[in-house]
């Protein structure tokens, strides 16, 4: 699933490419990249998008027993939507030692006793590899 996630990140023109899926049963129910700038709304990471993408096809905001696919560690707004979602796993690809919630900076579980299991490197280095040519890209004006 990890591989949809990367592909969904690479739709992200002009953003940050951070590609996020969500999962139910084995089947991929929401998917979104970062339309930040697109959007022109602050809350448009993948994870948020692809939340309310899910809440809508389940018709509840409650995600319990879906699963998450994204490709970089989620930031604390991102992290905490996640958390109050009711999301069961998420299995993310790069750490982000800036920002990341869910272990490398801080891990918003302890704020509320979270049960939401959380494994990061899920091919990690092919994410490293379209942070780094997003960067580059934006870096350059190309993004």
């Amino acid at each position: 699933m990890m591989e949809r996630a990367i592909k969904a990140a690479e739709n992200a023109a002009g953003e940050i490419a951070v590609g996020a899926v969500i999962v139910k049963d084995r089947e991929v129910i929401a998917s979104a990249c970062n339309q930040k700038e697109a959007l022109k709304d602050v809350t448009a990471h993948a994870e948020i998008l692809a939340i309310r993408e899910a809440e809508k096809k389940l018709g509840g905001w409650r995600l319990d027993d879906c699963e998450m696919y994204v490709t970089l560690e989620p930031c604390p707004m991102c992290a905490w939507a996640i958390v109050q979602s009711r999301i069961k796993t998420v299995y993310f690809g790069s750490y982000d030692t800036n920002y990341g919630a869910l272990g490398s900076v801080l891990d918003v579980r302890k704020l509320s006793g979270s049960k939401l299991k959380v494994y990061g490197g899920i091919m990690e280095r092919e994410c490293d590899e379209l942070l780094a040519k997003c960067f580059k890209a934006l870096r350059e004006g190309d993004g």
